[in-house]
């Protein structure tokens, strides 16, 4: 199961096509929030979670993912069971990607120590002592993170080919006629 972790402000791109190249793949994946409600997008886009953060069941749990988007990841920052809910994930080694401003975050929470990782261009600061790439989507260890919105479908394809398999992922990429 991957979660997709929204809060108000979340922008949209990162999260939905994610979600969308992730299903399409046969990979089980809900929208959670702090309590299912309807999430705000930062462009106006509002979106139904499927499922509560305290419904989330970690030991079945493959993957969680931090959207972006400046309001969505303060928002994400403010709730203190993300925070804790990433540290659990790390602890049990199960996946953790983010993107655009969203991997500053695993910087600030320290997650990154050491780590190479992208984010959104000009926040790199926030990566705090993690060692910043000029790529699009970056692997290290079992931290995923995505420069931008424009890196939504490199990053949703990466998601589904570390969870399916390169085969997967590019059955779901030709499928999308992306690249």
């Amino acid at each position: 199961m991957v979660y997709i972790l929204l809060a108000n402000g979340f922008e949209e791109a990162e999260a939905l096509v994610p979600l969308d190249l992730l299903r399409r793949a046969g990979i089980e994946t809900e929208l959670a929030s702090h309590k299912k409600l309807d999430k705000m997008g930062g462009h106006g886009l509002t979106v139904k979670a499927d499922c509560a953060l305290a419904e989330i069941d970690l030991t079945r749990t493959d993957m969680i993912v931090l959207p972006g988007g400046g309001i969505g990841v303060h928002n994400l920052d403010k709730d203190p069971a993300v925070a804790a809910m990433v540290q659990e994930a790390v602890d049990r080694d199960i996946w953790v990607a983010a993107i655009c401003a969203a991997p500053t975050l695993l910087g600030k929470w320290g997650h990154l120590r050491g780590k190479k990782a992208t984010c959104y261009p000009g926040m790199e600061h926030g990566l705090m002592d993690g060692l910043p790439q000029n790529e699009s989507v970056v692997v290290d260890g079992k931290i995923v993170t995505g420069r931008a919105a424009g890196s939504a479908f490199d990053f949703g394809l990466k998601l589904v080919e570390l969870l399916a398999g390169p085969e997967k992922a590019e059955e779901v990429r030709s499928s999308v006629c992306y690249g």
